[in-house]
C-alpha cells in the first residue's frame, strides 16, 4: 500500500484503456468480471496461465507506455494496477521492475513506480547508438542476402504501414520491432539480434503526450521509410539502401 499523502493514481485514468486477458474466476469468469472497456484494444481472450501473467500485464504496461496511457511523470502504484488489471500486485511488481531495467520506469520507494519523462537528448543517443549497430548490418546483408529474402519480409513492412494509417502507436511499436528484428536475424548473430531489440524498445518510450495527428504523420513516415527500404533490397540498389537506412535512424522515427 501506499504511505498516507503519497499520490495514487486512479486506475481508471491513464491505463483504462489497457485490457489485459482475464485471470479465470468462480464460474469461469474473470477476476475483474469481463470487464471490458471501451475503446481498449482487442487482446487474446482465454485462460490466463499462472506463468504467463507477469508476461501478460508486461506486454499491457509496455503497450500503454508506448501509447502513452501511462503518462510520464505520473507515479503507478502495483496494487492499483493490479486491482485494475485482476490480479495481485505481485506479477505487476515483477513487470514493473523489468521496466525499470529497461528504463521505463523508476522505483519511487512505499509509493510505487514513476513513468520516466525521456529527453530528446536521450533519445537522439540511443538513435545514435541503434546506427552505430544497424547500419553496417544492414549494408552488408544488402551485398549478400538474395532479393527473394528480402521479398519475404513485405509483410512486416505492409503491417507498420497498416498500424501507421490507424494512427496506433502501440501496435506500430510492435510492427517496428518486428521488422528491424527479421532484418537483423538475417545476419545470423542471435546476440545482435538481442541486444538491438532492447536499444529499439529503449527509443519507443515517449518523450510526452503530443497530438494524435502529429504522431501519425510520424509513424506514416516511418513506413513509408521501411516499404521504400525493402524495394531498394530487392532491387539490389546499394547506393539507395544506403540512403535510405542513414536517413531511418536519422530521422529517429523508429
Amino acid at each position: 500500500m501506499e504511505q498516507a499523502g503519497a499520490r495514487e493514481v486512479d486506475p481508471l485514468v491513464g491505463v483504462a484503456r489497457v485490457r489485459v486477458p482475464e485471470q479465470p474466476g468462480p464460474g469461469g469468469r474473470g477476476a475483474a468480471g469481463g470487464e471490458r472497456t471501451p475503446g481498449a484494444a482487442d487482446r487474446p481472450r482465454g485462460t490466463v496461465r499462472r506463468n504467463s501473467v507477469r508476461e501478460q500485464i508486461l506486454d499491457a504496461l509496455r503497450a500503454a507506455l508506448v501509447g502513452g496511457e501511462l503518462r510520464p511523470g505520473e507515479v503507478y502504484s502495483a496494487p492499483v494496477l493490479g486491482e485494475r488489471f485482476g490480479v495481485s500486485a505481485t506479477p505487476v511488481r515483477e513487470a514493473m521492475q523489468q521496466l525499470a531495467s529497461e528504463g521505463a520506469v523508476e522505483v519511487v520507494p512505499n509509493r510505487g513506480f514513476r513513468v520516466v519523462l525521456h529527453s530528446a537528448r536521450e533519445l537522439g543517443e540511443l538513435a545514435e547508438v541503434r546506427a552505430l549497430i544497424e547500419v553496417p548490418v544492414m549494408l552488408r546483408l544488402a551485398r549478400t542476402v538474395p532479393a527473394a529474402r528480402w521479398s519475404a519480409l513485405l509483410p512486416l513492412a505492409d503491417a507498420t504501414v497498416a498500424a501507421a494509417a490507424d494512427g496506433d502507436l502501440a501496435r506500430y511499436a510492435e510492427a517496428d520491432r518486428a521488422f528491424h528484428g527479421a532484418v537483423l536475424a538475417l545476419d545470423g548473430n542471435r546476440q545482435l539480434v538481442q541486444v538491438a531489440a532492447d536499444l529499439h524498445r529503449r527509443s519507443q518510450w515517449p518523450l510526452v503526450s503530443g497530438p494524435v495527428a502529429g504522431r501519425r504523420a510520424d509513424l506514416v513516415a516511418d513506413a513509408a521509410e521501411h516499404t521504400a527500404l525493402l524495394e531498394a533490397l530487392v532491387a539490389q540498389d546499394i547506393d539507395v539502401v544506403s540512403s535510405l537506412v542513414r536517413e531511418h535512424f536519422t530521422g529517429a522515427h523508429g
